[in-house]
């Protein structure tokens, strides 16, 4: 499932209401298996990337000038940054080999849910239709506004405005970690999507798959529940787990 050892300890007090065992156990567990029976189990721990991979960027500050209507993040409410409240979206697009190719990434602030579509082009128009599309299955307490980079697939975001009533925000130029949230969800995601995957060999079934995977995953900043259980209010459920 892919789950750290945290995340199962977390999960499992969550789920049985008392400490049932730590991580650390686990890890221990995990390198005795590999010390004594040569089992791989270690290879399923996630590693953090040894050195930053260099690709380039896109050049915010020259489509910056071009955004019709573009609100700067800092005219973005305090409340937002604080995740007070689920409807506070950030969107990016994950690149692959194949540049004509891409896939859209709809992070929600508050219960870090994340929704993915794959994008037949990176135009603008396609990018904010495949996000009216998505946005608008969820009633307008779940859909307040998004947060988007300076790329020119965003450039037709007013429609988002004018058609659903949401407001837009903007980083500033040059400075993608303003929205942190989807940017490391996107690293996280590489696991299963690196860059030399052919999103045209995957169809939507896939992405659904893994959008829910992703969304049940506990997480310790949500107190070990899943972004799916806060996104849509609904009580954790006991889990089984395979000794």
């Amino acid at each position: 499932m892919g789950w750290s050892p945290e995340q199962i300890a977390g999960r499992l007090t969550l789920a049985r209401g008392k400490a049932v065992i730590s991580h650390e156990s686990i890890y221990r567990y995990i390198y005795w298996r590999v010390w004594s029976f040569n089992e791989n189990l270690h290879g399923l721990l996630e590693r953090r990337k040894r050195t930053r991979g260099r690709h380039r960027r896109k050049d915010g500050g020259r489509w910056a000038e071009r955004i019709h209507r573009r609100v700067s993040i800092a005219m973005r409410p305090k409340s937002v940054d604080a995740r007070q409240c689920i409807g506070h979206w950030e969107a990016d697009t994950m690149a692959f080999s194949k540049q004509q190719e891409a896939v859209l990434v709809l992070f929600e602030r508050r219960s870090r849910f994340t929704i993915l579509r794959l994008q037949k082009d990176k135009s603008s128009a396609a990018a904010v239709s495949t996000m009216g599309d998505v946005l608008k299955a969820f009633a307008p307490a779940k859909r307040r506004s998004v947060t988007m980079d300076n790329g020119p697939e965003f450039t037709k975001h007013y429609l988002l405005s004018d058609q659903l009533g949401l407001k837009t925000w903007f980083c500033e130029p040059r400075s993608p970690w303003q929205k942190g949230s989807v940017e490391n969800t996107i690293g996280r995601l590489r696991r299963f999507l690196p860059r030399k995957t052919d999103p045209a060999n995957l169809d939507a079934a896939d992405f659904v798959r893994l959008s829910e995977q992703h969304n049940s995953t506990p997480r310790k900043c949500l107190g070990f529940l899943t972004p799916k259980e806060v996104f849509l209010k609904t009580k954790h459920q006991r889990v089984a787990f395979q000794t």
